[in-house]
């Protein structure tokens, strides 16, 4: 039995505390805040609740599997997974209005139809199977087994691209979500669609790679998911999970050194003085890029989120799609004012409008409680410390949010405006940045750092590290972290 010291209380990590812990080992959890879960947070207030983290879950298998390896109660008997009849409505300025099915090939192909004229959906639908193959080739090797020494094969983008002949001679085929979605889509509205994706997990489509491509496909051929109460309630049954499994949780703890000895981990040193002996160390905090060269593919670091959490007076209408996209005029000015430098916030951005049919987010039937979330600069280059600034950008998410909830601004009863300053304080992330998930391609400059560090016994998970940002991700990397020390550098991922 090994004793194995974990650095914070995030998702990945705590996936791989409750796995060691299975497996047999001492796993002594330290976490310099107050509670778990990291960026998967909440806001409480007047008998409203909020997520301040991720909304939706997608590709829940990556739990089911964790807590299937972890004990006898499955997730489902853990919280209450609901799956909503539509993956989102999308509000376009140029007047479309589209309601999208969950999980529903068919489904989406009529609506697009509808929305763009015929042949819109089909062109949307085999742009999904070209994506679903970009996910067959770099699913195992890019999510599913620990980063290999050798990145070049991960660095040639799996997206197969069509070939398209120039006037000149020659022929031309998409590097970019951006060129996918004007020479392939070639429909504004597709095209705005494919962008809101990128935008969504911190990437910028003018030069992600076009590997990009399998985030829409996870999402609408896996599903979108939501748990009753909010995401939060995974969080606390993954905590439960890992004090079930005999995993010790030390709060206000804060590590600031890793001990080492003949050329090995040896424990941790916290803030107080103390020291904590140890013969594995999981770090779920980082390692972190250095200044300019995060994930995301912008020139100003990981890009953070800007939420307003809203109470409202009045009920939520019956059939009221649960997630809701009002999309941006001008998808490449809105990515200018996120990740170049110089720019300031979008003033017309895509906002996500969460609208959850759930009655224990809110005090009773006669109110609602609305989440709107836009993707921003990261604290540092915009000063999201500054009251004015960020109170004068809630009223732009509001007015932006109101293309899809007429009469939204006369229904707030309070509001709760959180930055990428309120995350880089509560999670330690530097400028308060999201990391986006790992993507094949790009010259594998949108890989994260391997789980293995360099410093023997020294490993990472989290959304810092392979592979990469989100929910699924996390929890991916708590298996690979778990599987190495368990089963060693030989360890290739669980077939």
């Amino acid at each position: 039995m090994a004793r194995i010291a974990v650095i914070g209380a995030g998702m990945g990590a705590m996936a791989a505390a409750a796995r060691l812990a299975v497996a047999g080992h001492r796993v002594a959890v330290y976490e310099r805040g107050a509670t778990y879960g990291g960026a998967v947070g909440r806001y409480e207030r007047d008998g409203f609740v909020f997520d301040t983290g991720p909304g939706l879950l997608h590709v829940p298998a990556v739990y089911r599997d964790l807590f299937v390896k972890t004990g006898k109660e499955p997730l489902e008997s853990c919280v209450d997974l609901h799956q909503p009849p539509h993956d989102a409505r999308h509000v376009f300025a140029g007047g479309a209005d589209v309601l999208l099915p969950n999980a529903s090939r068919g489904g989406v192909v009529a609506a697009l139809d509808a929305a763009f004229g015929d042949g819109a959906g089909g062109r949307w639908a085999d742009f999904l199977g070209r994506a679903g193959d970009a996910w067959a080739r770099a699913r195992r090797p890019l999510l599913e087994e620990p980063l290999i020494e050798d990145t070049r094969p991960l660095a040639r983008d799996p997206y197969p691209a069509l070939r398209r002949r120039r006037l000149l001679g020659g022929t031309r085929q998409a590097s970019t979500l951006a060129e996918i979605g004007a020479w392939e889509l070639r429909v504004p509205g597709l095209a705005a669609l494919l962008d809101s994706y990128a935008q969504g997990y911190g990437l910028d489509a003018r030069v992600a790679p076009a590997s990009a491509a399998v985030l829409p496909y996870l999402e609408q051929t896996f599903g979108t998911w939501y748990v009753r109460g909010g995401v939060r309630e995974l969080a606390r049954a993954l905590y439960e999970r890992c004090v079930a499994r005999r995993v010790e949780f030390a709060f206000g703890a804060e590590v600031v050194a890793v001990a080492e000895k003949d050329g090995a981990v040896a424990g941790v040193e916290l803030a107080d003085g103390s020291a904590a002996a140890a013969d594995h160390v999981v770090s779920g905090i980082g390692p972190r890029p250095p200044a300019g060269v995060e994930p995301g593919g912008g020139k100003r670091g990981a890009p953070g989120r800007f939420t307003v959490l809203l109470a409202l007076r009045g009920a939520r209408p019956a059939g009221t799609a649960h997630r809701t996209i009002v999309h941006a005029p001008s998808s490449a000015e809105e990515a200018a004012a996120v990740f170049d430098a110089g720019a300031g916030p979008a003033e017309r951005p895509t906002v996500t409008v969460l609208r959850p049919d759930d009655a224990s987010t809110r005090p009773d039937g006669a109110h609602e409680a609305v989440t709107l979330t836009a993707t921003v600069a990261p604290h540092g280059p915009v000063d999201w410390a500054d009251g004015a600034l960020r109170e004068r950008y809630a009223d732009v998410l509001v007015r932006a949010a109101g293309a899809a909830m007429p009469g939204l601004a006369d229904r707030v009863m309070w509001r709760e405006v959180r930055t990428p300053a309120h995350t880089e304080a509560e999670t330690g992330a530097r400028g308060g940045g999201v990391p986006a998930p790992s993507l094949a391609g790009a010259s594998g400059r949108l890989l994260h750092p391997a789980n293995s560090r360099p410093l023997r016994g020294l490993y990472a998970a989290g959304g810092w590290s392979h592979p990469g940002g989100g929910l699924p991700h996390a929890g991916m990397s708590g298996a690979l972290v778990a599987g190495l020390i368990v089963e060693g550098p030989a360890f290739r991922g669980s077939r």
